[in-house]
């Protein structure tokens, strides 16, 4: 059987070998454990053999360490004992007549020397291994290594003590001579420097420093105890490795990166600039100091914010290709992650946005106008991308998103308050008994008593309607302060009622009836009945 297996693996290696010849880049799409493994015993390479895409080497290498490790545990076998026994093309090591390892031609090639020197090198570093292997397992010597262990723990334990010891008393030193210059330091710079900031940048600094000796410490003390039992020998030797290995390839990323990394602060500079220019123009433009033809300054800042995200996202488009790790597959794969999140989790943030910036170039209302939203009237306190605030006449501030606003009909009374002026308007029903022409009179004396109504225009009189039982008129005057709109209603409306009780003229309700016995008029002497309290004018005149 063992001849029948060696034979095949001759006939395999052939044929792999005139493959390989006929195409050397074949085997680069494989891993390199495929065609070569090492046979490590205890953290030790021994050796290292070939093996092909149907024999593997590791498959190989683990044969015949399990072979090396059954004579190590055999006390009876001489590791002396192995004999080198040469074929026509393969040389064996044997022990007790038992196969241990067979090299081919294939194996030498991985070393570059011939055969049998190979074979002979194996044999050596076989024995020796095997001898060691038995000394470190032997009572003896697991009971001297239990006793390094015990004292290299004590003294590691110790020197963390010390270590600890020695940054508290660093500490009050650099407190004691140190704190007092910085506070010095601080009064010298009229407080533009902050000691207590300094002095928190100076404990992190030395809070760092005693870490890392810490973590050094540690890293000694676990190679030393690990490298004391042949079972963990091998991390022993690759801890440091596993370690300092991340340090030194993030090391390294960062040298290579260099020239990407400068790239990306001159352009971060070059955009800044940009950004600062541009602020500066829109800034002078939103002040009146430059004028643009057809383009009203208070637009300047909102422009200036599209401007600004344009260049910024251009920006990022330049960078890109430069940002380490971006060609990464983990780097695409979060950008996508992100970017989906984003657009499911952004449509009703990107819809205010976009309303935002189309309420602020409709130019439909502007901070300080009093405009209705549906049932809402007040102030505008804030136009913002996101929202808009309002301050009702009752004095509370809502927090419209523009989305809302956008899809919502505004009424802005200050649009035209400014010319010719906000309408004003009142309508009473009066019966057919009374003249129009005096109705109108009155209506128009009525406006004429309103303060904070303009003269000029001057104020008009509409007939609405002839219902069944009163003709409809409706007063309009013009007024310049929206904000007091709901002040001069009320002031109209009373003054209405004033005339019309002064010339006793009946305002009909509007469930009308009959007519009744006397006429629904407040005399004069009852204008002012407690607790209602009269004008210092007319409490002159009676």
């Amino acid at each position: 059987m063992r001849a029948k297996f060696c034979c095949l693996v001759t006939l395999l290696l052939s044929f792999s070998l005139s493959a390989l010849a006929q195409d050397q880049e074949a085997p680069e799409h494989l891993e390199d454990s495929t065609f070569i493994a090492p046979v490590i015993l205890d953290g030790e390479t021994l050796f290292r053999l070939r093996g092909t895409s149907a024999v593997p080497a590791s498959y190989r290498a683990r044969q015949v360490l399990e072979r090396i490790i059954a004579v190590a545990s055999d006390p009876a076998i001489d590791p002396e004992s192995i004999t080198i026994e040469p074929a026509d093309d393969r040389v064996s090591l044997m022990v007790n007549g038992e196969s241990l390892v067979i090299f081919f031609p294939v194996d030498a090639e991985v070393e570059k020397v011939p055969l049998k020197l190979v074979a002979g090198g194996a044999r050596t570093r076989i024995s020796h291994a095997i001898k060691q292997y038995r000394e470190w397992r032997s009572p003896q010597h697991l009971l001297r290594s239990t006793g390094l262990l015990v004292g290299a723990t004590a003294l590691a334990a110790l020197l963390a003590w010390a270590v600890v010891v020695l940054f508290g008393w660093l500490n009050r030193i650099v407190e004691r001579r140190v704190k007092r210059h910085i506070e010095q330091l601080e009064q010298a710079s009229h407080r533009i420097l902050d000691a207590g900031q300094i002095w928190g940048w100076l404990g992190a600094l030395l809070r760092a420093v005693r870490a890392v000796a810490l973590f050094a410490l540690t890293l000694v003390w676990l190679s030393t105890i690990l490298g004391l039992y042949p079972w963990t020998r091998p991390l022993a030797s690759q801890i440091f490795r596993l370690v300092l290995e991340p340090i030194r390839e993030i090391g390294s990323g960062i040298i290579d990166s260099l020239p990407d990394l400068f790239f990306l602060v001159i352009l971060a500079f070059v955009v800044r600039f940009i950004l600062r220019a541009i602020s500066t123009f829109f800034q002078r433009v939103h002040r009146g100091w430059i004028r643009l033809q057809n383009f009203d300054r208070d637009l300047a800042l909102p422009t200036y914010r599209i401007i600004r995200v344009a260049v910024i996202v251009f920006a990022v488009v330049i960078a890109y290709p430069y940002i380490p790790g971006s060609d990464s597959q983990a780097f695409k794969g979060m950008s996508i992650f992100f970017g989906v999140i984003l657009s499911i989790g952004s449509s009703s943030f990107i819809a205010n946005i976009i309303a935002g910036y189309s309420l602020i170039y409709r130019r439909a209302f502007r901070e300080g106008d009093r405009i209705r939203v549906g049932e809402l009237e007040g102030e505008v306190v804030d136009m913002r991308t996101m929202n808009t605030r309002i301050r009702s006449l009752k004095n509370e501030e809502y927090n419209i998103p523009n989305s809302v606003m956008l899809g919502s009909a505004v009424i802005n009374y200050s649009t035209y308050q400014r010319e010719p002026g906000l309408i004003l308007h009142a309508e009473v029903g009066i019966g057919y008994d009374a003249s129009w022409r005096q109705v109108e009179a009155m209506l128009l004396a009525a406006a004429d008593r309103v303060e904070g109504l303009q003269k000029e225009p001057a104020p008009f009189v509409l007939q609405q309607s002839l219902g069944d039982f009163t003709v409809v008129y409706q007063v309009n005057a013009y007024c310049r302060d929206a904000s007091r709109k709901n002040l001069l209603y009320s002031a109209l409306i009373g003054s209405i009622q004033d005339v019309f009780n002064e010339y006793g003229v009946q305002i009909m309700s509007p469930n009308y009836v009959a007519d009744p016995e006397d006429a629904k008029l407040v005399p004069p002497g009852q204008w002012y009945v407690a607790p209602a309290q009269a004008p210092a004018t007319e409490a002159g005149k009676e």
